[in-house]
């Protein structure tokens, strides 16, 4: 970090012209005194890098280059801020501008996620800062309160729906019946969900979240390769049904906890997502479209709810503003940032040894002593069954030797996830099992899960 002369502006170094980058550069100009009054001196854009120039005719000439890694190391340039997105080469250019001094601005949530330690460790070398707030559910102030406001507490937890486009489609696929394909369809047609939608649907952007949520709670380095990862491909309109039928919905959850470890002596990290079951009296069942919601559990301040937006190009550019004001007011006055903590060094629990409640459906032949096989299979791999329901009319009714088929639901108490794995494996292998239709995992979060104590 060089010294500053005084009222010297804070000059910044945009990579990136999207929706974002775009809303970016006309919060700056737009909200220039406002910016300056709350920084402490003038912010003043003095470059913007894009692949290609002559695509951006509504920037000056002079701002635009494709040269970034020159860009990101000018003598002039005092915070990088970028909104490219993906690894490479945004790692490179990155590690550049903390390696020079400059400090960094960031809502690229994979590469935090893949290679956060690393941007860390080259900040605190060379003393500049690094933020990313936007890079974890938008224009919701929640990495900050993490790093800074409940740092002198212990969080517990950190769960919710940080996602936008997956709790759009499950919330239409819950209001309209629709069954998945058309959901997405629909999600795609409105320009929530990408053309290629894997990052949202297969978890991996959830999981990337996951990551960032989980190394500031928890003080210890938390990768996206440490976070068990589902998407939602295989949740079915039955399935929605189902946890309707229970009064109960399907979201998309990021999980992350503070846990016992595999012997108990000590604690550990659980940082998981997938699509589970909550009770309708949550607040979270509630959250509809593409809003994102989190709750923060800390010992001392207990439970805390962040809900707003969770993308888009106004509400990421907020949040990336916030970083930038804070970042230029620590120039201004010769401060530093928040650092990297991670004195934890927590393990993480690997998911077979992370305990839940799940709803188990079955296709099995109608035909005496089926529900004592199934109920012998949960037993010898000690999991207990809660309640279990009966359906008739299963879609392969009349075949198969002429034996009828029913649907069997089964609620179980909590039990870890790899002593369920091996009753799903086992069930799959008896004769009277046509299929073991969806395994979905029951969250309470916090809150009673007496509305699926059913009895068949």
């Amino acid at each position: 970090m060089t010294d500053r002369a005084q009222g010297a502006p804070i000059r910044v170094a945009l990579l990136g012209c999207g929706t974002v980058g775009g809303e970016i550069v006309r919060l700056l100009t737009d909200q220039a005194d406002d910016l300056a009054a709350r920084v402490g001196a003038p912010v003043e854009l003095v470059g913007v890098a894009v692949r290609r120039p002559h695509k951006h005719p509504e920037l000056p000439a002079g701002l635009v280059t494709a040269d970034a890694a020159g860009l990101v190391t000018r003598d002039d340039v005092d915070i990088v801020v970028e909104v490219v997105g993906g690894i490479e080469p945004v790692r490179t250019l990155l590690l550049e501008a903390l390696k020079a001094g400059k400090s960094v601005v960031t809502a690229n949530k994979a590469l935090l996620a893949e290679d956060g330690a690393v941007l860390a460790e080259a900040a605190d070398a060379s003393g500049a800062d690094l933020y990313y707030e936007a890079a974890v559910a938008g224009a919701i102030p929640l990495l900050r309160p993490l790093r800074e406001s409940l740092v002198g507490d212990r969080i517990t937890r950190v769960a919710g729906i940080v996602n936008g486009t997956t709790n759009f489609i499950l919330s239409s696929m819950a209001s309209s019946g629709a069954g998945y394909t058309d959901a997405l369809e629909e999600a795609t047609r409105l320009g929530y969900a990408e053309a290629d939608p894997s990052a949202d649907v297969d978890g991996y952007d959830a999981a990337s979240k996951a990551a960032i949520l989980a190394s500031l709670a928890f003080h210890t380095r938390v990768t996206a390769a440490d976070v068990h990862c589902e998407g939602i491909r295989t949740v079915s309109a039955a399935d929605i049904a189902a946890a309707a039928s229970l009064d109960c919905t399907i979201k998309l959850l990021a999980i992350c906890e503070r846990v016992p470890s595999e012997d108990g002596a000590a604690d550990a990290v659980s940082a998981r997502v997938y699509p589970a079951m909550i009770p309708s009296a949550h607040p979270l069942a509630s959250v509809d479209g593409a809003f994102n919601a989190v709750f923060v559990e800390a010992e001392a301040a207990g439970q805390l709810m962040f809900y707003g937006q969770g993308a888009g190009g106004a509400p990421t550019a907020s949040a990336v503003l916030g970083d930038l004001v804070a970042v230029g007011r620590n120039l201004v006055v010769g401060g530093r940032g928040p650092r990297e903590s991670t004195y934890a060094s927590l393990p993480v629990l690997p998911m077979g040894a992370v305990s839940t409640r799940y709803h188990v459906s079955l296709e099995v032949a109608d035909r005496a002593g089926v529900l004592a096989a199934v109920a012998r299979e949960f037993a010898q791999h000690d999991v207990s069954i809660a309640a279990v329901r009966q359906y008739g009319g299963g879609r392969n009714g009349g075949s198969a030797g002429g034996s009828a088929a029913v649907r069997l639901v089964v609620v179980t108490h909590a039990a870890p996830d790899s002593a369920l794995a091996s009753t799903v494996e086992a069930l799959e292998g008896l004769d009277a099992v046509r299929g073991v239709e969806s395994v979905l995992r029951v969250e309470d979060l916090g809150r009673s899960v007496s509305a699926l104590g059913v009895t068949g």
